[in-house]
């Protein structure tokens, strides 16, 4: 995605919020089951030679975040430094990383890079980027999901795989027109940096096996661990509503809902085969308990998660639980943001709980959630092509759930604004049906090879409806 220079204006999709009050800078915590052992182990094929600081090891807990505060890095240690970081250490078992800060209206202007060492292999990968701008994924403006005290700013996640070990590096950007000055050290120029964002801290994700869960039976095993899930406890009233809210179409606590072979009726496509949260494993009890609707679904915006491309299908559930926690615990959402997820094998998921066929409020893009609904293609399309399969998916999905509304995917719309950096608060704005999140929001989401595939999609979606 973008390297180093990020704008304020030029940001990309992906989600990011907040965390409950952080704990003192100096400690590390775990949110999640996961508990502190009182003793630690170094890894195996640590590099470089010497570790710091590392965490105790212990077996991994599913479902669990680990929150390193980010420290001044080099000789400028005071609070605010143009560079911080996490020196390489040993932690518990991780698979998505993302780096958040307490104010959520707060820019990062740098650079944000990340290592990871692989759990299977003991290799450390090569320095990864972040996307730095996430504000463009958030709850409108002034909506009780925004001012909830919680939201934290953030980098959008990133999946790295199953790895026990991790270092990062955030370097403030250059302040342009800044005064050039001559360090009495060195003798060398150097222009004056923004200031970072504070309270940075690390969020090391491990989405575990799948939610222990709430009904009988068992989720099925999505090959990303041990290949199965933990077996089914006791329904929780959460897990309860969110089956019940598409129990009209599937049996009650289903782990997919069924395609259907024709349409519904006239401008309406037939409905694609849509993996619950039941069935990818979301932890019910880590969301807000109520559900918010919006009063219809006029448009569909597509994103890409910006969460890299390195995962296996098989491995999809696992990101998507990954997503969920860094929405929830780490950036402080009421729930997941997007309402549908797709991977590259073209599955489509069940995103924010509520019901798939019901006008759900999602906080997906900041100025125009309502109204509308969001879908996010698994992983980063600046420059890869996205899978024919997923924009296919994105065909189907839209063709089924937009003509529910009456719409038709080649069409208009217009959707009020509620603010951001493209259109003013109340401004009634046309937009395609189909349109992607750049079109809401000055960003480089849904990444420029996925966005030339919306022509494609809309289309294909409009033959779904019969048009």
């Amino acid at each position: 995605m973008r390297g180093f220079l990020a704008s304020s204006i030029g940001v990309t999709c992906a989600a990011a919020l907040a965390l409950p009050l952080a704990p003192p800078a100096s400690a590390a915590t775990t949110t999640g089951s996961a508990t502190p052992s009182a003793s630690s182990t170094p890894a195996r094929g640590t590099d470089p030679a010497s570790v710091r600081g590392a965490a105790p090891a212990e077996a991994s807990v599913p479902g669990s975040t680990q929150s390193l505060p980010l420290a001044p890095l080099g000789r400028d240690r005071a609070a605010g430094a143009a560079q911080q970081g996490v020196t390489p250490r040993d932690v518990r078992p991780f698979s998505l990383v993302g780096v958040v800060w307490d104010d959520p209206a707060a820019e990062l202007h740098g650079q944000v890079q990340v290592r990871t060492r692989a759990t299977a292999t003991g290799s450390w990968s090569d320095w990864q980027e972040l996307e730095t701008h996430n504000a463009d994924h958030a709850a409108d403006p002034g909506t009780p999901e925004s001012t909830s005290g919680r939201v934290r700013g953030a980098t959008a996640p990133l999946w790295v795989g199953e790895s026990d070990g991790v270092e990062v590096r955030v370097r403030a950007e250059s302040a342009p027109g800044a005064a050039r000055t001559a360090p009495e050290a060195t003798g060398s120029a150097r222009h004056t940096a923004f200031p970072l964002p504070g309270g940075m801290r690390l969020e090391l994700v491990d989405p575990g096996d799948g939610a222990p869960s709430e009904g009988p039976g068992s989720v099925p095993g999505d090959g990303s661990r041990t290949g199965a899930l933990a077996p089914q406890s006791a329904g929780s009233a959460e897990a309860a509503a969110a089956w019940a809210a598409n129990a009209d179409l599937a049996p009650f606590g289903a782990a997919e809902i069924p395609a259907e072979r024709q349409r519904a009726k006239p401008y309406t496509g037939p409905r694609p085969s849509i993996t619950t949260r039941r069935g990818w494993g979301a932890d019910e009890k880590l969301r807000e308990k109520k559900f918010v609707y919006t009063k219809k679904v006029k448009a569909a915006f597509v994103h890409h998660s910006a969460t890299g491309n390195n995962y296996r299908c098989s491995q999809a559930p696992s990101v998507i639980r990954s997503i969920y926690r860094y929405h929830v615990n780490s950036m402080g959402w009421r729930d997941l943001g997007y309402n549908f997820l797709i991977d590259k094998c073209g599955k489509i998921y069940e995103g924010r709980a509520g019901g798939v066929s019901k006008a759900v409020l999602g906080a997906h893009t900041y100025g125009f959630n309502s109204n509308s609904m969001g879908i996010a293609v698994l992983g980063t399309y600046s420059s890869k092509k996205p899978s024919s399969a997923a924009v296919k998916a994105i065909a189907r999905l839209t063709a089924w759930k937009l003509g529910l509304y009456g719409m038709n995917p080649r069409g208009k719309t217009y959707l009020k604004s509620g603010g951001g950096n493209l259109h003013r608060k109340g401004k009634n704005v046309r937009l395609n049906v189909i349109s992607g999140h750049r079109d809401g929001f000055a960003t480089s989401c849904p990444g420029k090879k996925l966005y030339g595939k919306l022509g494609t999609a809309r289309s294909t979606a409009a033959k779904y409806q019969g048009r």
